[in-house]
């Protein structure tokens, strides 16, 4: 997994300044043609690093396009570009039938009757119909 562009960017920064400053400072002032190598590599790895990662965010960048983001083809979806216009067209559809039912007058519902139905079922038992039915099934 590659490093996040953050961390590179960074890095890159570092890299450019510490390889920079020892280039220019420490490899000019003391004429010493190791350490100008050493920092002029530095900065050469820093500013790699830099446009690295500047060509990573770049090309994460998402242009602005018509239809569905998760759909279409360029944004790194599963998706064929058969299948993502087929998905779209689908969408488009439903989207339309649901437009034109809400045009559509909705039929009301028939209202509840004012009075529940009748009662089918017997009533249950009274209370010492029960108590008695147990007393008799525990004796047995």
């Amino acid at each position: 997994m590659p490093p996040p562009r953050s961390m590179l960017l960074c890095l890159g920064i570092v890299l450019m300044t510490a390889g920079g400053g020892m280039a220019l400072g420490v490899g000019l002032a003391q004429q010493s043609a190791p350490l100008f190598a050493l920092g002029l590599f530095l900065a050469m790895g820093g500013v790699a690093l830099l446009v690295s990662a500047i060509c990573m965010a770049m090309k994460n960048l998402q242009v602005a396009v018509p239809g569905h983001s998760l759909l279409h083809p360029r944004t790194g979806t599963p998706f064929s570009p058969q299948q993502a216009l087929a998905i779209q067209r689908r969408l488009d559809r439903i989207r339309r039938e649901m437009s034109e039912d809400s045009v559509r007058s909705v039929e009301p519902e028939p209202p509840l009757p004012s009075t529940p139905p009748p009662w089918t079922m017997e009533p249950p038992p009274s209370y010492d119909t029960v108590m008695k039915s147990q007393e008799h099934s525990e004796r047995l």
